[in-house]
Formats: structure tokens, sequence, C-alpha cells
């Protein structure tokens, strides 16, 4: 019999916020975490803007140790070690540094790609022959399961740790390999999330793609524009995401609080065929993506009380919408609440999917949905498919009983995840 699962812990590191509560009510808010950055200016970037949490020396000391601290140069596992070990802690699970490890305890925690400002400095200093100087962590810091290891040295795991990575899709992904541990009785507990650096080197690919909006460089809070008519380009950001998934059984065992149950989801890939391409998803496979995410956890299309869209302020997003009302069979006033989080964060990539389940289970279980920030005008091909009142352009009290998230990657690659409110 598969077990059931839920969701216990939750930690994240947001441009617009980090800490749960902080995020919370950032989202509620409608904060946004979009900043002009000058060495972008300087160093010549069209998209001079973009997403990066705050994170002071003083929080960095509260999360490592001053030998972990010497030489760190990774952004990503910065805010992912942040991130977990704030989902761990909200979990209610005790951190030892002795003792054996917790064999019913694993990690799953993905990444695009990790420690580039770790790796150009080795670089600069392989090139000028001073190897020796690297240091004893440049391997740890820029491999991609770092962030991995990292976590399950800091929190003693000793089921399977290891590290996902699917470009956006990552975080969604990273739950559902997760999910369906625990489910199988493989786990009692897995730490899930994602993580992505921040900065030129891993942004400048997509400015050189011209796949950036580079009119808002002096008005940066108004330029992630999900489902507007004025979106003209995703901004870039960074973070990371995490949450604790537990069998239920576990959970009632130890009186854990229970943010929601995670009831399953799919993946998939378009294969690069047909409207599918590197950059541009297969739309037949996003609705077989999203059909299947139904099937699997036995969840009816008329049952769906809300969206969170991968909707990343792009031309495609009315292509998203459409392959919903097509998956769903669902339209205009029938449509559920549809919303996205890029607003407020721009697209933290491969952080991003993690980020936007956290939000999506804040909003389950504190019972509202957050607006789209600078939604003021719907784009008209969304209009067409969807009642402009399901957009909500500011935060509304709502209890959600089910809620589809969803995650579309470079690759065309695929994720829909499922989560229900829990009653006890």
């Amino acid at each position: 019999m598969k077990k059931r699962v839920v969701v216990t812990g939750m930690g994240v590191t947001a441009p617009n916020a980090v800490g749960l509560d902080n995020f919370n009510s950032a989202i509620q808010e409608m904060k946004s975490g979009i900043r002009f950055f000058p060495e972008l200016k300087d160093l010549k970037f069209s998209c001079q803007i973009g997403g990066k949490p705050e994170i002071s020396e003083e929080l960095l000391k509260e999360y490592f140790t001053p030998l972990q601290l010497r030489g760190l140069n990774s952004s990503g596992i910065v805010y992912g070690v942040i991130s977990g070990t704030d989902a761990w802690k909200d979990a209610g699970l005790e951190i030892t540094e002795n003792g054996s490890p917790d064999w019913d305890s694993g990690i799953i925690f993905g990444t695009g790609i990790l420690g580039v400002d770790k790796f150009r400095e080795a670089i600069h200093l392989i090139d000028a022959g001073k190897t020796r100087r690297l240091g004893s962590t440049s391997v740890v810091q820029t491999m991609a399961s770092g962030i991995s290891a990292y976590l399950g040295g800091i929190l003693g795991c000793g089921n399977q740790v290891t590290t996902n990575s699917s470009a956006c899709t990552t975080g969604a992904e990273a739950l559902l390999m997760g999910f369906e541990r625990i489910q199988n009785g493989k786990a009692k507990r897995m730490l899930v999330g994602s993580c992505s650096d921040h900065g030129p080197y891993v942004w400048g690919g997509f400015d050189a793609m011209r796949i950036l909006p580079s009119k808002y460089n002096e008005d940066p809070t108004k330029a992630s524009s999900p489902l507007s008519e004025n979106a003209s380009g995703f901004v870039p950001g960074s973070g990371a995401g995490a949450l604790v998934l537990e069998d239920l059984d576990s959970a009632k065992e130890r009186g854990a609080r229970i943010y929601c149950e995670v009831l399953g989801g799919n993946v998939n890939s378009g294969g690069q065929r047909g409207e599918g391409s590197m950059t541009a998803a297969n739309n037949e496979a996003v609705t077989r993506c999203i059909m299947a995410a139904l099937k699997n956890s036995e969840v009816e299309a008329s049952e769906i009380d809300a969206i969170n869209g991968h909707l990343t302020a792009t031309s495609r997003d009315a292509v998203e919408v459409m392959n919903w009302t097509s998956a769903l069979n669902r339209t205009d006033e029938d449509f559920p609440y549809i919303n996205s989080l890029k607003g407020m964060t721009g697209h933290c990539l491969s952080a991003s999917g993690s980020i936007e389940c956290v939000a999506s289970v804040l909003q389950i279980y504190n019972e509202y949905i957050f607006g789209n920030l600078n939604c003021e005008k719907v784009h008209p091909e969304i209009s067409k498919l969807i009642n402009p009142k399901k957009i909500p352009t500011s935060r509304i009290n709502q209890k959600i009983n089910i809620l589809a998230k969803a995650s579309f990657g470079f690759g065309d690659v695929n994720a829909v995840v499922l989560l229900k409110k829990y009653i006890a």
C-alpha cells in the first residue's frame, strides 16, 4: 500500500524575502525583489536588473562555521543551506552533530549550475599557475551535488542524498522524486528543494539570447509582468526553496504540523518535436503532463481550485494558459484562479520551482491567493481564453482545497505537482 505524503517544514531564500514568515508576508503584500545592479551596467548588459536575496554577514554566521565561511564563494550553496536548514527546523526536527546518521531521512536538492563565481576564481588561479592556492573547498563548491553534500553533512541524513538537474523544472522535479521515495516506503522523510546562483556569469547567457527585458533598467519593479499585455521577457533571479516531505504516519506520530498533502504529479518531455525545441515546450507534452498528473493523483480537473503556473512574463504565457484550458477542459468563468510568483521575484531559474512550491503551500495553508504583480492589463490572447477575474491583481482570501503547480524548462521538460489541503 502506498504511503501518504505531507509537507511538514519549509524554508525559503527569495529575492523579495528571506525566511518563511517574511516570505509569507511579502507575497501577500506583493513585494517586488527586482533591483538594478550597477555591475550589470558596467558589463554592458542590455538587462541590468535582477532578483537576488539579501543576505547579511550576520545571517551567514548563523548557518556556517568560520571554517565553512573561509573561501566560500558559491551563492547557490549559501541560499540552499539557509533554506534547507530552516525547513528542517521548521519541521521540528533536531540537528545533532554526533551519533549515527538518520537512516530514514534523505535529501534531493537540485541546481542548474553551482559555484560559478568560485569556478571563475579557480580558473584565474589555475591560468596564473597558482593551483595550490585554490584551497580545499573548490571542488565541493563547484560540483553539482555540492548543495546536497553540504546539507547532508549539516543534517546528518543517512538515506538517499543526491542532486537533480532539469533546468527550470528542477525544483518541482525534486519534490516529485522525494514524494515517490516516501510513497514507496524507501524513506520516512525527504528534504527536497533547489537553488540557483546569482550574477552576471549565470545571467549573461540569457542576456545574449535577448529574452530579458531591457526597457526597465530605471524602473525595475515594473519589469516582470506575467500574464500581462506588457510582458516583454523574464527578469533573471536567484535563491532557493526547501520543503520537508514526510510519511503521514511518521508526521502524526511525532505530532508535526502538517502544511498540506502532496497528492502526486507527473514529469515528461516533449522530445523537442512539434512546437517543442531546446527553449520552448511542446504543447502536446504539456497537456499530457497536466492530464497525467491529475490521473496519477486521482483528481478530477473540476476539482482544481487554483493554479500556480510557470508563467515567466514572455509571449509563452498565453500558450501556457491555452494548454491549461485544453488539459482541464475549463475556460472563461469555469477556469481556476491562476497566478505567477515571477512578477515579484523574477525567474529564479533552477530555484524557481521550489520557491514557487513553497509559495503554493503557503497559499493552501493560510487560505489566500496572492495577486499577480504588474498585471493591470491582461494579455488579450489570454482574455480570449479565461475570464480576467481569474487572474487576481491583489491578494484575495480564498480557501484552496487542491492547487496545481507547474514548471517547464529548457530542453522541453515539464513537471506538474498536485497539492491538497490537509484536514486531520
